[in-house]
């Protein structure tokens, strides 16, 4: 069944006719984040664009979706189960799922939902960096029908620099998005409350 639905969901990225910008990261684990997330279709992209680039990506599920009969189609599917309760949450079990593999690439939808301003949670960013993966900028354009990948960015514990890099790249690759122009203000923001502090 999984192969199924990938086929299907690949035949419908042709189909629309998306073109794909960047290259495959040269590493073997990473973590994707994919913005801006507003549309139904953006998932449809990126299972297009990953097996077009030669990548399995992989997402994160409640494990209560991975028992039972559906445990082996979620997990075909490439997904990764997490804990909620547990301590640490997504986080934790995220950091222990890159652990116990050789490979894995793991996609994040920062925004949340695509109800979203713009606003970036910043559980991804402790993602990678307790994971010591780097972080893959992701982007889609639906408008233009244009999407990809940027370059890795490794996380320096500086959360602010590193959410900057972020936004540089994606207000290069769609400048008019006003989510981007949020998250460049969340930056600028982090920026002047960092300076506050070392004034005090």
């Amino acid at each position: 069944m999984s192969r199924i639905v990938r086929r299907l969901l690949i035949a419908l990225y042709r189909w629309k006719g998306w073109k794909l910008e960047g290259g495959r990261p040269a590493c073997d684990k990473f973590l994707i984040v994919g913005a801006p997330h507003t549309s139904n279709w953006d998932f449809v992209f990126f299972i297009g664009a990953t097996h077009e680039l030669g990548i399995k990506p992989s997402f994160m599920g409640k494990h209560t979706l991975f028992e039972g009969p559906q445990r082996r189609f979620m997990l075909d599917m490439g997904g990764v189960p997490v804990v909620r309760h547990q301590r640490g949450g997504y986080v934790q079990s995220v950091i222990e799922a890159f652990a116990a593999v050789d490979e894995l690439a793991l996609v994040v939808a920062p925004e949340g939902t695509r109800s979203s301003n713009g606003e970036w949670r910043s559980g991804f960013y402790h993602m990678a960096l307790g994971a010591g993966v780097p972080i893959v900028p992701a982007w889609v354009n639906n408008e233009t029908m244009r999407g990809g990948m940027g370059e890795p960015i490794m996380p320096t514990g500086d959360y602010r620099a590193d959410l900057a890099k972020l936004a540089a790249f994606y207000r290069e690759r769609m400048p008019d998005c006003a989510r981007f122009e949020v998250l460049e203000k969340t930056t600028q923001t982090l920026d002047e409350l960092e300076g506050n502090r070392t004034d005090d």
